[in-house]
């Protein structure tokens, strides 16, 4: 494996007709060794912290399994519409205060159009304003076009989609919405001139071969930013009871995703917390950015820990160019 993150430094790039079976099966120690070399060498030391805010929560009118807001489901979640842009201000100057590069308002619910564009677009505008220094992100749902640009025209870098696990298994997790969906909306992003951030939650019961799917689906697609969250199960959702994955597992896939996206940011999110020292081992397995603070309807890492973290692991905290 170790050979193998060498040819990956000096340029190869696994394809779906490898044998990759030594990803899955191999010894893990020295995966992540082998991960742990390709991000180095691909992507340097730095560290990117990023940050979200809940810009409208509740009565989500699709199904996705694992999501409390859905209103298809009995999850206790917090419900309420889109604040006023000071409330965005605030929390965008606490994250910068703490030195977190990236910024975004995240919404449930299938696109936002209409009075809330309109006060999403005055909020990112106000942020550009107050602290221009802060990159800001957007993660909207299927917006179109037209919207999206009018994003970037207030602000906005980076437009946050995930696919959340492979073509095959997608529809044992949502069926309001497609795959088809979500590469059109990837494609949409692009076009609207702005980054794309896609990942998805592992451990809603897909295979390995699920995982190493979308893997090399966002390698194909050459997302930038990989955000991989870790499913905790919330009472009231149809993933209640869904056996979590192991502290091992966490790490292993962590390490894949590094070998299948050698120069992407690996930005890990949510269920971090099984970890006692704030995941340690993930970012020595080829992850390089995080997603800090509270999440939407689960607790994370608070951001003072994870600068100490990285920091102790050799990080240089601060925006990544990709």
């Amino acid at each position: 494996m170790l050979q193998l993150a060498e040819e990956i430094i000096k340029g190869r790039r696994l394809q779906k007709t490898d044998d990759l079976s030594v990803l899955t099966e191999g010894d893990l120690q020295t995966l992540c060794e082998g991960a742990d070399r390709i991000r180095r060498a691909l992507c340097g030391d730095g560290a990117e912290l990023c940050s979200i805010i809940n810009g409208r929560s509740g009565r989500c009118s699709e199904n996705c399994r694992f999501c409390a807001q859905s209103a298809h489901y009995t999850a206790d979640c917090e419900t309420y519409g889109f604040p006023e842009p000071d409330v965005f201000t605030e929390g965008c100057g606490r994250m910068a205060q703490q030195g977190v590069s990236r910024y975004s308002i995240v919404t449930s619910g299938r696109a936002v159009e209409g009075e809330d564009l309109e006060r999403a677009l005055a909020a990112y505008r106000a942020m550009r304003e107050q602290y221009p220094d802060m990159m800001l992100c957007a993660s909207h749902g299927l917006m179109r076009t037209e919207d999206m640009k009018r994003l970037k025209e207030a602000g906005v870098s980076r437009y946050h989609t995930n696919v959340e696990t492979s073509a095959r298994y997608f529809p044992q997790i949502c069926t309001t919405h497609t795959y088809a969906d979500k590469l059109e909306q990837i494609r949409r992003v692009k076009e609207a001139g702005l980054e794309v951030c896609s990942g998805g939650i592992l451990g809603m019961g897909e295979t390995w071969q699920d995982r190493l799917d979308m893997a090399l689906l966002l390698a194909e697609l050459g997302v930038p930013s990989i955000p991989l969250n870790f499913l905790i199960p919330i009472a009231g959702t149809p993933l209640a009871e869904q056996p979590v994955l192991t502290t091992d597992e966490i790490v292993r896939i962590v390490a894949v995703f590094r070998y299948l996206n050698p120069t992407a940011c690996i930005r890990i999110a949510a269920g971090r917390i099984r970890f006692a020292d704030g995941g340690a081992a993930l970012f020595r397995s080829g992850a390089n950015a995080a997603l800090t603070g509270d999440m939407l309807t689960t607790v994370g890492n608070r951001t003072v820990q994870d600068k100490e973290l990285l920091t102790e692991l050799g990080f240089r905290i601060g925006r990544m160019e990709v």
